[in-house]
């Protein structure tokens, strides 16, 4: 068994407190918890959105009462104690989608960043992240620094197992049931008839378990929260179909190019076992969405599959497809085989949810057979996926103001899979989800076959070496 000692990651102010719980007992908690301890029943008052050339007209649905539609009054928040917004999303089957029924404007955005912007000024993050330094590093790849040293202070080195990627749930450990129900920002559901609806104060129900948007105290940037997939389900940190399709659809929603949404499993430097993604806004490209790419096969559906190259980690990329649907399932059942082969992976959703990168790793697993160069640990990087697409979160004020490209590169050629690795890694993904049958057309030397994203076409030195440094077999396990 292998494991490393590092700091979990500060989600939520009640996770410090949990060391001095007798095991998360569910019973009255006093922290106003998504536990049934703390959840109380409730009215939900529908607010249907309709919008014409002029005006947005809102209207209360109270027709279950024998009150039929009247005009929306603030009041009505208050009068049947509700819990928490509901965003109610149409589940188009669109890749693009452009119904008349969706909102005129960027509406999640704005609800997203609102509900932030007031836990910023109700001081529940445990620091102000608009004062970090941040700097885009010279070179060709545009690499993100930022400097944030106390994000992993105040809290005990903890152990956490890194070569298993599948482990059971337990609820002895901090979950997101145990979070305040001040730092959930809405509930996300798909709406009964496929349109856009906005529920300002719908009830917890007990009975079918919620996704919620929750904040993240420890953020890394503007914005930074948590959507946590059927939240009362207890689910551990597996991707499954109708999670990621639940994460698509976000980025859909938010309909800007700067929101995106991150995965990390269980090796790849998640710290807490139930199930969620993390999403924030950057203003600036990632540098792994500029590197170029190489198709190498198509999915059912439509669906690219392209291998990224000339960038210090070694990935897949996904796109296109007939459907939102035929996207998340061509990722889906490759997430699905890594978690069941017992490989380590990130996921980066990008573009509004129509690209999708997928990439294996081994750091902690190199880590914690000490084959990670002093030079690298002493930084204290955890190379998840955020870092991994090159927004690099440095602890160590000299480590930012020397930042430079080629040190980003080195650090993050220790994640990479080798090349004979990674190759074997997609023909187990191409194995299970072609089921045997192999379609890879990779022309190395065709011109057509490369995206040359962003024109970025060489590593720092054209050092190519520099992609495998290092003993990089990395077990994968059938």
């Amino acid at each position: 068994m292998l494991r490393i000692k590092r700091v979990p990651t500060i989600v939520s102010i009640y996770q410090k407190e949990e060391e001095a719980e007798d095991g998360g007992a569910t019973r009255g908690c006093g922290r106003n918890c998504l536990r049934s301890c703390c959840i109380t029943g409730g009215f939900s008052i529908l607010i249907s959105f309709l919008f014409s050339s002029e005006k947005l007209v809102l209207f209360a649905d109270l027709g279950a009462f024998g009150c039929g539609k009247i005009s929306y009054n603030e009041n009505l928040e208050n009068a049947f104690g509700a819990k928490l917004p509901l965003y109610a999303f149409p589940k188009s089957n669109k890749v693009d989608s452009c119904d008349k029924n969706e909102f005129p404007f960027a509406f999640l955005e704005s609800l997203l960043l609102g509900e932030w912007e007031d836990r910023m000024e109700r001081g529940l993050f445990r620091y102000d992240v608009t004062t970090c330094a941040t700097k885009v590093i010279p070179g060709e790849y545009g690499f993100v620094a930022q400097l944030n040293e106390g994000r992993h202070l105040k809290k005990r080195p903890t152990e956490f197992q890194v070569d298993k990627v599948l482990q059971p749930f337990d609820e002895n450990k901090f979950n997101f049931t145990k979070v305040g129900q001040e730092e959930v920002l809405f509930q996300f559901e798909a709406s009964d008839d496929n349109e856009v609806k906005f529920h300002p104060n719908a009830a917890i129900d007990l009975g079918k378990s919620p996704s919620v948007v929750a904040i993240n105290v420890s953020p890394i940037e503007y914005g930074h929260v948590l959507l946590i997939p059927r939240i009362l389900e207890c689910l551990p940190q597996r991707i499954d179909h109708e999670s990621l399709l639940l994460a698509l659809y976000m980025a859909r929603e938010a309909a800007s190019p700067h929101f995106r949404l991150g995965y990390n499993s269980l090796g790849a430097f998640a710290t807490i076992n139930h199930l969620h993604f993390q999403a924030y806004y950057l203003a600036v490209p990632f540098p792994i969405e500029k590197a170029p790419t190489r198709k190498i096969s198509e999915f059912n559906g439509g669906v690219l599959i392209s291998e990224i190259f000339n960038y210090p980690v070694r990935g897949l990329v996904f796109e296109g497809g007939n459907s939102i649907e035929d996207l998340s399932n061509a990722v889906a059942d490759s997430c699905i085989c890594l978690q069941n082969n017992n490989i380590p992976y990130n996921v980066l959703i990008s573009d509004s949810g129509r690209c999708i990168f997928v990439i294996p790793q081994c750091y902690a697993e190199k880590q914690a057979l000490g084959e990670v160069s002093h030079e690298v640990l002493d930084t204290q990087v955890n190379p998840a996926v955020w870092e991994i697409s090159g927004h690099m979160v440095l602890k160590r004020k000299e480590d930012y103001e020397w930042a430079s490209e080629e040190k980003a590169w080195r650090l993050l050629a220790e994640v990479s899979l080798s090349e004979e690795r990674f190759q074997e890694v997609i023909a187990i993904i191409f194995d299970a989800i072609f089921g045997g049958v192999t379609e890879k057309k990779l022309v190395a030397d065709d011109e057509h076959d490369i995206d040359q994203v962003g024109g970025v076409k060489n590593g720092p030195n054209n050092a190519d070496a520099a992609m495998v440094t290092g003993k990089q077999e990395c077990l994968v396990q059938y």
